[in-house]
This record gives C-alpha cells, structure tokens and sequence, in this order.
C-alpha cells in the first residue's frame, strides 16, 4: 500500500513539474538579443508582474518577456535590427517613444520601437488588452527608454497629453 502510495505522489508531483514546463513562452531570440543594451530592458521589467491585468510569464529565450495566460495576450523582444523609415506603417508617439505600428494581422498588432537601436517589439493580442495600455505602462516606458533614441517620427500620431489609460474600460 506504502509503494503505491508513493508512486502515485511520485506521478502527482511528475504531473505537475511538467505542467509548469508547459507553461514557459517558447520564443526565438532576436539576432542582437545579446545586446547589452537588451540585457538593460529586460532588468529593467524585473517588477513588470503584471502588464495590462496579465501576468508575467517565463520565456526561453534571451531578451524576451511574456504576459498573459492561458495564451500570451503580450509578447516583447529586444535585439531587432531598428527599423528604415517608412511611409507604409502609422508611427504614433506614446510617453516619449515611438513605435511602427503594423496591424496587419489584427486582432494581433505588432508594435515595434522606432529610432532606437537595438530595436524593442511588442506583440499585443488587442481582443485581450489594450495596445496603449500596455506601451505607456510605466514598466515598459522604463525599460525602452533605456535604449538612447537616435531618431524619431517625422510626423506621429500623438494621444492627448490628458491622455489616461486608466481612464478607458
């Protein structure tokens, strides 16, 4: 009775380990993800536990970061080359950084920082949360801006400075 018992925690507490295996983010790392600079960002989120209302998430991959469960409703990565100007993308402003915005696969949107390099991207599922809320979240606003902007928007699309997102439900 004795050895059955302990197979059967043996097999309970197996069961678990390998769900929370399931649960880390698998994510590719991006070319210049060793960056020292990334390393700086994602210090930077250390206390980001919650992003939007989701929570943090481990990720396999170098400069990387996930919120969200059961899917990732927010995925960052650091290290991507900065991006060439261009006129196909909106570029809006939000708490001093400028990001391309590519809503081609909508509900997802892929949000990518502009005029800092190493280049930091979001990809937000906004059917789950805001995309404003999650890039003027103090955190992330923190951790980008540790990247030195050498460049910027020549005309984007800017929120109100009274702008709360907080305020929106």
């Amino acid at each position: 009775m004795r050895s059955r018992l302990a197979a059967a925690a043996v097999l309970l507490l197996g069961t678990a380990l390998l769900g929370g295996c399931a649960s880390t983010v698998h994510l590719e790392p991006a070319p210049a993800a060793n960056d020292p600079l990334c390393a700086e960002v994602i210090v930077s989120l250390q206390n980001t536990n919650t992003l939007a209302g989701q929570d943090r998430r481990w990720t396999d991959a170098q400069a990387t970061a996930a919120w969200g469960a059961p899917s990732s409703a927010i995925l960052l990565t650091c290290g991507l080359e900065k991006p060439a100007p261009t006129s196909e993308l909106q570029c809006v402003t939000l708490e001093g950084v400028d990001w391309l915005v590519d809503a081609s696969e909508t509900p997802m949107v892929r949000l990518t920082t502009y005029g800092r390099e190493p280049a930091v991207q979001m990809y937000i599922d906004t059917g789950v949360v805001s995309s404003n809320d999650v890039i003027s979240n103090r955190g992330i606003v923190g951790a980008v801006t540790s990247i030195p902007a050498d460049g910027k928007c020549t005309a984007p699309d800017e929120l109100p400075e009274d702008y709360d997102p907080d305020a929106e439900s």
